[in-house]
């Protein structure tokens, strides 16, 4: 892959133009992680109403038919539900590990099994999350870029 950059001052937003011969999963796979980029979902917390960028979530977990946004250092409330968001954010990475969270796969740094059958993933800010025995396949699918297109 090539990349090059050109600063243009006649320019009010940035372009970005991807060349390609056949459009692969590669191909695919770059242009959801752009479109992504801008991408915010809106949350609560601290008393105010606040845009999440969604390239910021770790994971996103219902609890008591509340869902709540977390982030390296923050967590946030959020009015959608847990599928809406699973529907909505599947294309940008996002896979569900168990019946109440789904997890942003950008962001995991190891899985590791434990007893059973069930597996633990370490995220990038040290904090633990498990994944559901039923909810394994779809993880290894994200991983190996497997989304649907």
């Amino acid at each position: 892959m090539k990349i090059k950059e050109e600063q243009n001052l006649s320019c009010n937003e940035i372009e970005v133009i991807i060349k390609y011969s056949q459009k692969d999963k590669q191909v695919h796979r770059i242009i959801d992680f752009l479109q992504s980029f801008d991408m915010q979902i809106k949350c609560t917390g601290d008393n105010a109403e606040r845009m999440i960028n969604i390239l910021d979530i770790y994971y996103i977990e219902s609890v008591d038919k509340k869902t709540f946004v977390y982030l390296e250092n923050a967590v946030y409330r959020t009015d959608f539900r847990l599928y809406q968001l699973k529907s909505r954010l599947q294309t940008y990475g996002f896979v569900q590990i168990s019946k109440s969270c789904i997890l942003n796969i950008n962001v995991l740094d190891s899985i590791r099994p434990l007893f059973n059958s069930r597996m633990e993933a370490a995220l990038k800010n040290g904090e633990k999350v498990n994944i559901n025995r039923s909810y394994l396949n779809d993880v290894k699918k994200a991983l190996e870029g497997d989304d649907e297109e």
